[in-house]
């Protein structure tokens, strides 16, 4: 005689949904686990390609008249602008960001 009780049809049915279901959540966390790694392990090793150059260090100084004051700059992509104030007058002065070479100067004098 057997200790083993058969359970109803329907019970196992129930079981056996229970089980596909299982299997297709562990297969959906599988694959999703996978992609996250993949893209993370993609990143990783494509980072280096993306990153952005370094910038050469250059190291310039630029004698002011004397008596002048300093009164703004401004750094853009493509210029650096220092407006400065001598004797009454002010002046414009431009340079180059990457050499720090003067590019033009514009003198505002006050009308009489």
């Amino acid at each position: 005689m057997s200790d083993e009780r058969s359970l109803n049809p329907d019970a196992e049915r129930a079981i056996a949904k229970v089980r596909r279901l299982m299997v297709l959540v562990s297969a959906a966390t599988f694959l999703a686990l996978a992609v996250v790694l993949a893209v993370i392990g993609y990143r990783v090793f494509h980072l280096g390609e993306s990153a952005p150059q370094p910038v050469n260090f250059v190291d310039a100084a630029t004698a002011l008249p004397a008596g002048a004051k300093v009164l703004s700059t401004a750094v853009g992509a493509d210029h650096i602008v220092v407006t400065i104030e001598v004797g009454g007058a002010v002046q414009v002065l431009t340079f180059d960001p990457d050499t720090l070479k003067p590019l033009g100067r514009l003198s505002l004098k006050p009308s009489p």
